[in-house]
């Protein structure tokens, strides 16, 4: 693609870049990577190059990652049944040990070796690194064994790899007060971490396009949603299902101080570029 375009519009894209890089420079932009930009190898490609370039451009840029389908690709591995209650993994002793290993080990590590490759700096962390990410057993209905509710938030590691020049990559393994381990939901994890930062934005990589009026329609885009008009949208059943948790976390990033929330298409290529760095800007966004 990048052979088709002449010097001159290539120039014009970097002129029409200009304001949008100087208003974030030096903004931290907490990103939540996951759903198909983690498995194609191709959209891979593209989110690393957009890390590493909002890096290049002074973006304060921290990354918090999941990684389910490798979770239980692993369960499958050793034969053990992976087990969903309201979209939450029940996670036993030997589940969580699963998920430590992947998440903070595997998953984790081959994100900052990535981005390495593409020119970045990078730094692997998790919660349970500086205390970042405290929590206590979820209790809600069914017991969901190590599911964490998160009960503090501690940036200071982030906020030292950052100023050092590494992007954070953080995997959502979060510590007990017993020297517990728990698993806690990337996407609330992001929201916690962009508030506690004062980020300027926080995007959450998804599988669809946005909000969408009609979910049969693509072309149904709601682009910008104000926090106070969601739980209509949700009385209107516009927003259901597995929706509503991912929303309720840009609402309440949005409620905690981060600037923007955006729920963005990770399966188009380059759609953090598309939506920090252009006018059209791409997905829902919450303020």
């Amino acid at each position: 693609m990048s052979m088709n375009i002449s010097n001159a519009d290539r120039a014009q894209v970097l002129v029409q870049a200009l304001p949008y890089i100087q208003k974030l420079a030096g903004k931290t932009i907490v990103v939540k990577y996951g759903g198909n930009a983690m498995v194609s190898p191709e959209l891979k490609e593209a989110v690393m190059s957009d890390i590493v370039l909002m890096q290049l451009v002074g973006i304060n840029v921290v990354v918090v990652h999941g990684g389910g389908p490798e979770i239980s690709g692993m369960l499958k591995k050793i034969g053990k049944e992976s087990r969903f209650v309201n979209g939450l993994r029940y996670t036993d002793a030997e589940t969580m040990d699963v998920v430590q290993m992947v998440l903070a080990g595997k998953v984790n590590k081959a994100l900052v070796q990535m981005l390495e490759q593409h020119g970045g700096k990078s730094m692997g962390l998790c919660g349970l690194d500086g205390r970042m990410i405290m929590a206590e057993k979820k209790i809600s209905g069914e017991d969901l064994g190590y599911v964490g509710e998160i009960t503090e938030v501690n940036t200071r590691a982030i906020e030292d790899a950052t100023r050092q020049g590494y992007v954070p990559v953080i995997a959502t393994v979060a510590g007990g007060y017993q020297g517990e381990v728990y698993n806690i939901n990337a996407d609330i994890a992001a929201a916690s971490i962009a508030a506690k930062l004062g980020a300027l934005k926080l995007i959450l990589m998804t599988d669809i396009r946005g909000l969408l009026r009609d979910k049969e329609d693509e072309n149904t885009l709601i682009p910008v949603v104000n926090v106070s008009e969601v739980p209509s949208l949700k009385r209107e059943g516009i927003i259901s299902g597995g929706m509503i948790p991912k929303i309720d976390c840009c609402v309440e990033a949005v409620r905690q101080g981060v600037g923007r929330a955006h729920i963005i298409d990770g399966r188009i290529r380059h759609s953090i570029l598309i939506e920090l760095f252009s006018d059209q800007g791409i997905g829902t966004m919450f303020y």
